[in-house]
């Protein structure tokens, strides 16, 4: 009973910033687990996953590499992993548990994710014995193997991966997998619409689990939302333009393409181009927030009061909450 309080504590200290549904994130919340195993060296291998079935539970196949006897763990208590279903590409590992004690977490809907909408990680970073929640928003979501990728600000760490990323109600959005190094980071998840076909591979019974991911790959062969971040994060704007020319390439109506090559566009000072790339992004996505947040700087630098009101307008069809964000920027001095 004192760790169930300890998990309400952790919970609800997040409460007054979030409008959430605390009956149903405490269920989600019990459904999050930790998987554990000895590495070759006697070391403990752990992560984290998600009850999503009867006795299922969906982790990262990358947690499976060093051991071959994992088992899944709640405080004290253990449970046998009798055998796995494993898309080693996609990271992502079904593994069954007879008799587990724990119900099922409901499945959200990647059609209902939208830009900036406020969700939670769940997991248990840096292997701590009670799960952690993590507050944040949704940055973009990427379309990969029929799939949309979800890069969100709620942070994790190590020992998290496997976790979930869940909406306020309790549903479980994406499996928490990889992010970029160092800090400021981009936090990744893996689109939960993938668990359909990962029920449909063979099921395994011998560990470890070994195999390339594709957010492992080379640099210049990853996706290219990938191949963005850390220029992006190292302002290295140079290069970020070239990413994105080459994403528009291959994807020229995709809208995030557009917004990461005016925003290299328009810190290497080409405001006009950088302007018709963000009007652009927007055509091709109305609620890309990110890129009408630009054009409403560019339109106050540039005086123009009426396409300011536009873009607070088209901000508050997205969200409310993103509007007053946008006003609150227009307003502040330069220390904001």
């Amino acid at each position: 009973m004192r760790k169930f309080l300890v998990l309400v504590a952790l919970f609800c200290s997040i409460e007054p910033a979030l409008a959430l549904d605390q009956a149903k994130i405490l269920k989600s919340l019990q459904a999050v687990v930790m998987i554990r195993g000895y590495n070759n060296t006697g070391g403990l291998a752990y992560g984290s996953g998600v009850v999503v079935a009867k006795d299922m539970v969906i982790t990262n196949c990358h947690i499976f590499r060093s051991t071959k006897e994992p088992w899944i763990a709640r405080g004290e208590d253990s449970y046998p992993i009798a055998s796995v279903q494993a898309d080693r590409w996609h990271d992502l590992c079904l593994v069954s548990s007879p008799n587990l004690p724990f119900i099922p977490t409901p499945i959200g809907k990647a059609a209902d994710i939208k830009r900036s909408q406020e969700v939670l990680s769940i997991g248990h970073s840096n292997g701590v014995p009670n799960p952690l929640t993590s507050a944040g928003t949704i940055k973009a979501t990427y379309q990969f193997d029929g799939g949309n990728v979800i890069r969100s600000s709620a942070k994790f760490l190590m020992g998290a991966s496997g976790s979930g990323i869940f909406d306020l109600e309790g549903n479980l959005l994406g499996i928490n997998t990889f992010k970029t190094p160092g800090r400021p980071a981009y936090f990744y998840s893996l689109p939960i619409e993938w668990l359909a076909d990962l029920q449909k591979l063979p099921v395994e019974t011998k560990f470890p689990i070994t195999g390339k991911a594709f957010w492992e790959e080379d640099d210049d062969k990853k996706p290219f939302f990938m191949q963005m971040a850390i220029p992006e994060l190292k302002k290295d704007w140079v290069k970020l333009a070239q990413v994105a020319e080459n994403w528009l390439a291959k994807e020229p109506n995709n809208s995030d393409a557009w917004y990461e090559l005016g925003i290299a566009q328009e810190n290497l000072q080409l405001l006009d181009t950088a302007k018709a790339s963000y009007q652009r992004a927007v055509a091709l996505d109305a609620s890309n927030t990110d890129a009408l947040f630009r054009l409403g700087v560019m339109a106050k630098s540039a005086g123009d009061q009426v396409a300011v009101d536009e873009i607070q307008r088209a901000i508050a069809n997205v969200n409310q909450d993103l509007a007053q964000e946008f006003i609150a920027l227009l307003t502040c001095k330069e220390s904001c």
